[in-house]
């Protein structure tokens, strides 16, 4: 298969174009939805397919083929620098990539229970047992819904400038949704399993742990009061944490959101966090959701400070962006699949710790809030943002108290960096997807953090 990527790539050079990839897909899914203890959905397959880039006459062309076949190859390789000239007829801003070093490399990964292994039988006894746990936790639980996903295969990248890479590719997830009623009330939780290291998660995430996880925590729901609106200092745990750096800073240092205006656009090599933040967005932790070796333009991944002791640092860039300012490229070019062109996304984005106890966090608070868990989160360019609670606590005197619910915490996000008091010493990393025109496996979180005052809202 790689001979005839490469040759596919020769030939567009041989059109004219002058950069061009490949990115053939061989990956085999699984899908499962289970509601109530019923499978309501169980499917399998293959998924084969190329995404053909080009760049011709300063802009890009790009089409995706169903097949893996050298005729099909060169038709679509045609048909992309066809687009990209086409394109160039109107091009104001030629579009030049960084340099990078050409690369080949073979990417095996080798998990201890690879899915391809584990029979549909048993993938779906696992799912059953934690919608099991989760139903037969309190008879107030009315419905839980779980999907799960695992991806298997590889990827093989080859570009016109010398690189070809093939890449093997391991997703495991899993997502469970409960709700409870009890007379008017209705409360509902979530929760996300995620692992690039095999089959091998839900041996420490078992499905009586997770179930019991998430049923617990819908449960407590009901008996939790609404919040007082207003601005209160908080304790933030590392779920929240996580959702919060992801949604309201990572996506404004994307380096194409960035250029598009963001908060951040004028604010490389300033202070816009307490100096007791650094944040990363890093491709390298081992097993982690969003990690992988290279990205969908063959750059290798790295570990990128985006803040450092309170200063914007870095970006995170594609090789279009990092040329247009001057920088190397991070490794964040990232596509859904061969129908989708890369684009700039996430990793695995954090805090890094500090070294407060929790104790030390809630100590001093005379009235606030632990918010322990999100439910949801979005931001804006110009940095506000809003992330919603599943599970909240208030802090009275120094101790946390009663739990609350449908809370949600809003503000701008780089006053709320510069108001960080503390930060703990623990460290919790949470799978996800992100979505930004396409999907995305990403990780998120960091520890716990003190806030000098944050907008508490009753609702999410």
């Amino acid at each position: 298969m790689k001979d005839i990527v490469r040759k596919a790539v020769d030939y567009g050079r041989n059109l004219g174009a002058e950069y061009i990839e490949v990115r053939a897909q061989n990956l085999f899914k699984t899908l499962l939805t289970i509601k109530d203890g019923t499978v309501e959905g169980a499917k399998e397959g293959t998924e084969i397919g190329a995404g053909i880039r080009a760049l011709a006459d300063g802009a890009w062309g790009f089409v995706s083929i169903g097949k893996l076949e050298p005729k099909q190859l060169t038709d679509a390789v045609t048909e992309a620098v066809r687009l990209a000239k086409a394109a160039g007829l109107r091009v104001k801003k030629p579009v030049k990539l960084a340099d990078v070093n050409p690369v080949e490399d073979r990417v095996v990964v080798a998990p201890r229970k690879n899915p391809q292994n584990v029979s549909m039988e048993e993938k779906i006894e696992n799912t059953l047992a934690m919608d099991k746990t989760v139903i037969g936790y309190d008879k107030r639980i009315r419905s839980c819904t779980i999907n799960y996903l695992d991806v298997t295969g590889t990827n093989i990248f080859v570009n016109s400038d010398g690189t070809c890479i093939e890449q093997d590719k391991l997703y495991v997830w899993s997502r469970i949704l409960a709700s409870a009623r009890q007379n008017s009330i209705y409360a509902s939780a979530r929760e996300e399993v995620g692992s690039t290291s095999g089959y091998e998660v839900f041996e420490t995430e078992t499905p009586e742990k997770i179930g019991t996880m998430v049923a617990k925590r819908v449960v407590e729901q009901l008996k939790a009061k609404t919040p007082k609106g207003g601005s209160f200092p908080a304790v933030i745990g590392p779920n929240v944490v996580g959702v919060f750096i992801h949604e309201a800073m990572g996506h404004l240092a994307e380096a194409d959101l960035t250029l598009s205006g963001s908060a951040l656009f004028d604010k490389l090599g300033k202070q816009i966090a307490s100096d007791l933040v650094t944040v990363y967005d890093d491709g390298t932790v081992e097993g982690a959701f969003g990690s992988f070796k290279y990205d969908d333009e063959g750059v290798r991944t790295n570990k990128t400070p985006l803040i450092e002791r309170g200063t914007l640092t870095g970006l995170m860039h594609d090789r279009e962006t990092a040329h247009k300012l001057d920088m190397t490229p991070t490794g964040n070019a990232r596509a859904e699949d061969f129908r989708s062109d890369p684009i700039i996304r996430m990793r695995n984005t954090y805090l890094a710790t500090g070294d407060s106890s929790f104790e030390e966090l809630i100590e001093g608070i005379d009235f606030g809030y632990y918010l322990k868990s999100f439910r949801g989160g979005q931001a804006n360019l110009d940095g506000t943002f809003q992330v919603g609670i599943q599970e909240a606590y208030e802090i009275v005197k120094g101790r946390v108290g009663e739990p609350v619910r449908s809370a949600s915490i809003s503000g701008n996000t780089l006053e709320t960096l510069h108001r960080v008091e503390a930060v703990g010493r623990d460290f919790e990393l949470w799978p996800g997807r992100c979505g930004k025109g396409q999907t995305a496996f990403i990780c998120d979180g960091g520890p716990h953090i003190r806030v000098g005052e944050v907008t508490i809202g009753g609702g999410a």
